[in-house]
């Protein structure tokens, strides 16, 4: 992106280390935005196993597309961790904070698909809403006030899914669903504030992760649909990322706010694409040849 158009704005992307924080920071900071980059790992420092990514490399590579990267390590399970954190851009930003993108998880090592939850570890559970909702709850509480008094600002909540439905596991469910109600509950407490709150989702994300799962790289990705033929309407963190810099540049995103969105959805409102020009549209696809296939008869 030639025009820098967020060149005057402050980001916080909590939980940018990979995935889809990395992808919504690199694309922030080809619009020229200052983004602080939080996380648990950090270089020598890995928070989880076999995941070799840290906030310092996601900040190098802001820094590389244009933007200000600033990388902070948070354990956002941590209040005193999250409050030095908006601390510290209130200080250095002269308390401005403009958009607070919420994508902590730190999830995939706790989740369980094959069993009812009567079965499931409870501690890992119960570990799973730490980690992927009162850790949303901790960073909005410290980092919205910012915003308040600005009387303005946006807040995301990035999440699986846009609606109530059930996930296939129960804690992976109840984690994924509490960001929407979230951005639904917060935008009513903001709204005399000027400040939208919504929830945002991804499709079938090729992140790191999910590329090494498959033994491939994002140049050789469609050899992975030979395993998985959904993979074929998977899409890069990039596509969410244009996704959040539509919702930052769009005058009207308070019409927005208490609602939850898709990837594919705001692909279509607003006509971004993916990095390769295409458009995945996960929703359209899922209703045809997934749900299509479990229904009965």
């Amino acid at each position: 992106m030639k025009n820098k158009t967020l060149h005057d704005k402050v980001v916080v992307v909590a939980g940018g280390t990979r995935g889809a924080g990395r992808g919504i920071a690199l694309t922030l900071a080809e619009a020229g935005a200052t983004i602080y980059v939080t996380g648990r790992s950090t270089r020598g420092k890995p928070a989880m196993k076999g995941r070799p990514e840290t906030i310092e490399e996601t900040v190098d590579l802001v820094n590389a597309r244009g933007g200000r990267g600033i990388a902070v390590q948070v354990d956002h399970t941590i209040e005193n961790e999250v409050k030095a954190l908006f601390e510290r851009v209130r200080n250095e930003q002269e308390g401005k904070l403009d958009i607070l993108v919420n994508d902590i998880w730190g999830g995939d090592e706790l989740a369980v698909w094959d069993k009812p939850f009567w079965k499931h570890d409870l501690r890992k559970g119960l570990l799973m809403q730490e980690r992927a909702v009162h850790t949303h709850i901790i960073t909005s509480y410290y980092g919205v006030p910012l915003m308040i008094a600005r009387n303005r600002g946006l807040v995301i909540e990035i999440t699986d899914g846009s609606d109530y439905r059930y996930r296939g596991s129960f804690f992976y469910s109840l984690a994924k669903i509490g960001p929407i109600h979230l951005a639904e509950a917060m935008a009513k407490d903001l709204r005399p504030h000027h400040i939208t709150a919504l929830a945002l989702t991804p499709g079938f994300l090729r992140s790191e992760a999910m590329l090494d799962h498959f033994g491939v790289t994002e140049a050789t990705w469609k050899e992975a649909i030979k395993k998985d033929p959904h993979f074929t309407m998977s899409e890069t963190p990039f596509y969410i990322g244009r996704a959040v810099l539509a919702l930052a540049l769009d005058e009207n995103v308070a019409e927005k706010s208490g609602k939850a969105f898709t990837s594919w959805g705001l692909a279509h409102e607003y006509g971004f694409t993916d990095v390769d020009g295409s458009k995945p549209d996960w929703g359209r696809y899922f209703a045809e040849h997934i749900e299509s296939d479990d229904s009965p008869g």
